[in-house]
């Protein structure tokens, strides 16, 4: 188990792959390595006193490098209880890991609610060619109720269950990324109505330079009317303004997105996978 102490070649290694790797890096920027602050437990392995590869295992079980032997012995060590939400990370790494998981530890890890085993991860580091929609701005706690309306509707239409339990983690996490200025949308404010945010998108992950915007979301009334490539190109804007390379990935089924991305300047750099349970 990784440490403070091992910050340093720990950091070395997430360079290897940046973009691959953001959401343990963004995690590990803000938390530091030991087990108490982050939360949970970083496994690494060595190979001739060099770190070659790690595995965040927490709510998130993130494998990070692909060295055959130490995704084998990562499942080992992880053991039959499963107390996760996902496996997320470089496709290789989280198949590999999924397969090792439910070999060696049986059907609590064999029932995943969803495999998404090719998700193209893509990368645009200049601003996008189209003119950005301005009404795609921060989000400010002014609109957070409306924000986090759109958010439940975008997490319970990609993954399929409600964000809400009854801790209220979800909502906490809403309004942190509003407080860091990572929350973007476009706000229709009637007349003689409550406001609603028709588009929004935010920031999941961001380290050195990078960020990864995930949760892109178009009200279902207005999809079909090209509104989401200018509001797209303003969230790249926005982003650009703090973090030169924006990424994200996007599940290789969804045709229309990776068409949306690819038209503003998105190149794919690599492939992701998750295991939802």
């Amino acid at each position: 188990m990784l440490d403070q102490g091992d910050l340093p070649e720990f950091e070395q290694l997430l360079r290897r792959e940046p973009l691959m790797n953001l959401f343990v890096a963004s995690r590990v920027a803000h938390l530091g390595l030991a087990p108490e602050r982050l939360g949970c437990a970083v496994y690494g392995y060595h190979v001739g006193g060099e770190l070659v590869a790690a595995c965040h295992v927490g709510a998130n079980l993130v494998p990070i490098g692909d060295d055959r032997d130490a995704i084998d012995a990562f499942a080992q060590a992880i053991g039959p209880r499963r107390q996760i939400w996902s496996i997320m990370g470089c496709a290789q790494a989280v198949l590999q890991l999924h397969q090792g998981l439910v070999e060696r530890w049986g059907d609590g890890w064999r029932r995943a609610r969803d495999v998404r085993p090719h998700q193209p991860l893509m990368v645009i580091d200049t601003d996008p060619e189209v003119v950005g929609n301005p009404a795609v701005q921060r989000i400010g706690l002014v609109d957070y109720e409306p924000y986090l309306d759109a958010a439940i509707a975008m997490y319970t239409e990609e993954v399929g269950v409600t964000p809400l339990d009854g801790t209220g983690s979800y909502q906490r996490y809403v309004r942190m990324l509003i407080q860091m200025g990572h929350a973007m949308g476009a706000v229709h404010r009637g007349t003689g109505r409550a406001s609603r945010v028709w588009f929004k998108s935010d920031i999941g992950s961001a380290w050195s330079g990078y960020c990864q915007v995930q949760g892109v979301w178009i009200s279902p009334e207005l999809r079909g009317r090209r509104l989401s490539i200018p509001a797209m190109a303003q969230v790249v804007r926005l982003c650009r303004q703090r973090y030169p390379v924006v990424s994200l990935y996007v599940n290789d089924y969804n045709t229309r997105a990776r068409r949306l991305y690819q038209g503003l300047g998105f190149r794919t750099v690599g492939e992701l996978a998750t295991v939802l349970y």
